[in-house]
């Protein structure tokens, strides 16, 4: 394992702190790595919802891509909140320089309701973004959004993910947290080429505290490839310690809460 990797977060930023850039450089910093940021948006946002965005020019944004690449040594990197089609591009045209571990978490919508990526960016990403991913790792909305079909059965999540892999990321992580929320268990599906979608059960945190999560559990993966572990062990510790924060979440503030990021740091 390497002490303390760099590893690149590219996403938005969450004034209220429990999603995004925040979430991320926490996640980051708790599991030993040191988390650098390029931001691709500003969001005005708490617990209750979005109330308003701001993205900085494409340009600027490739910017800092750049600065950071050339004074860091990244060793594993995730994508969140990209918004918008030249944001995309301008990330894509840099990032295809670069070969090292790379988590996509296609950030649509927030927990909220609110719109993170604009319409006509969908094609971008998956045409620009996807095919450069290590993993890809959408909750169901976005597996639908992407595969273009209902995912209500385990056929149809098979469906889902070779649809996804045909857009040529290594593999797929499909989060089970919006399958039927009644259930104890949660499964997650991890997809890649050729063979069938592995389950993973783990028991589903009842907890309010869920905003955040998908941002926490990317930017933990992306983590733990850093320190050089494959991608099953990856993703099966960062399902562990998300599990972990969201069992000892708290709300700091109005509203939905995040996971608490420094869980395994508290006696």
């Amino acid at each position: 394992m390497q002490k303390h990797p760099c590893v690149l977060t590219i996403a938005g930023s969450d004034s209220g702190g429990g999603a995004g850039i925040q979430a991320d450089l926490k996640t980051m910093t708790v599991l030993g790595g040191f988390g650098t940021s390029v931001i691709t948006a500003l969001t005005a946002q708490n617990g209750l919802g979005v109330t308003g965005i701001h993205a900085p020019e494409p340009d600027f944004v490739v910017q800092q891509l750049t600065t950071v690449l050339e004074g860091f040594p990244i060793a594993a990197a995730k994508t969140g909140m990209l918004f918008s089609a030249p944001i995309i591009t301008g990330v894509a045209n840099v990032l295809i320089k670069h070969s090292f571990p790379l988590v996509i978490d296609p950030v649509s919508v927030s927990t909220s309701g609110h719109a993170l990526l604009q319409q006509d960016a969908v094609d971008a990403l998956v045409e620009r973004i996807l095919p450069l991913a290590t993993v890809v790792t959408p909750n169901k909305p976005e597996a639908e959004m992407l595969a273009g079909i209902k995912i209500t059965t385990e056929a149809d999540v098979a469906t889902a993910i070779k649809r996804i892999l045909a857009m040529g990321p290594k593999a797929v992580l499909l989060k089970g947290g919006h399958f039927d929320e009644n259930n104890e268990e949660l499964v997650d599906w991890l997809g890649f080429p050729d063979v069938a979608p592995l389950g993973i059960h783990h028991s589903r945190v009842a907890t309010k505290n869920t905003h955040g999560t998908g941002c926490t559990l990317s930017a933990a993966i992306a983590t733990f490839l850093a320190h050089g572990f494959e991608l099953k062990p990856a993703v099966k510790k960062a399902q562990i310690y998300l599990s972990h924060c969201l069992r000892n979440s708290y709300t700091p503030g109005e509203g939905f809460g995040p996971p608490n990021h420094a869980a395994p740091c508290e006696r």
